[in-house]
């Protein structure tokens, strides 16, 4: 299992360790980590959240409790990226700066969606499959597109279709 440097909660479910690549990053408890994941290092991923196959996550992203990332779903974390200087020199860690990315409790990212840095997803927010995000999203808000724009609210979507309670 390629882990290095990585602080895992209690009861994290990695499903398989062979398959992903974790450095430099916590996870909390209760926290499911599926195959083909990469979580980089300044990384912090909450309690009880989902990650699903084929995700990145790279540097500087924190994703707080209870939330959902569905399959493919990538971040980035630099606004300009470039591979070499003015100069013509590779880049190195020393030329460029982490952009923070939060993404809060309760939020769900839908499927092969992209987070641009700097952006917050508010509490309980949803991000549709496939959307852009390129500027904050507030708490309950639904959005989508490219780039994403809020076209619902999730409390209102919530009690025209409530979670069916098991008997």
């Amino acid at each position: 299992m390629p882990l290095n440097n990585v602080q895992l909660g209690d009861d994290t479910v990695i499903t398989h360790p062979d398959l992903v690549n974790l450095y430099g990053c916590s996870i909390g408890s209760g926290t499911k980590v599926g195959p083909f994941v990469e979580i980089q290092k300044n990384s912090a991923v909450g309690a009880r959240c989902k990650i699903s196959s084929h995700s990145f996550l790279c540097e500087g992203v924190t994703i707080e409790d209870e939330v959902f990332i569905g399959h493919g779903v990538m971040f980035t974390n630099e606004l300009f990226p470039r591979s070499t200087t003015p100069e013509g020199a590779l880049k190195t860690e020393a030329d460029w700066r982490v952009v923070p990315t939060r993404i809060c409790h309760g939020a769900s990212i839908g499927s092969n969606a992209t987070i641009i840095c700097g952006v917050t997803v508010g509490r309980f927010a949803l991000v549709g499959a496939g959307a852009v995000v390129t500027r904050d999203v507030p708490d309950y808000a639904i959005v989508a597109g490219v780039p994403a724009k809020v076209v619902s609210d999730v409390r209102e979507r919530e009690s025209l279709y409530p979670l069916q309670q098991q008997e």
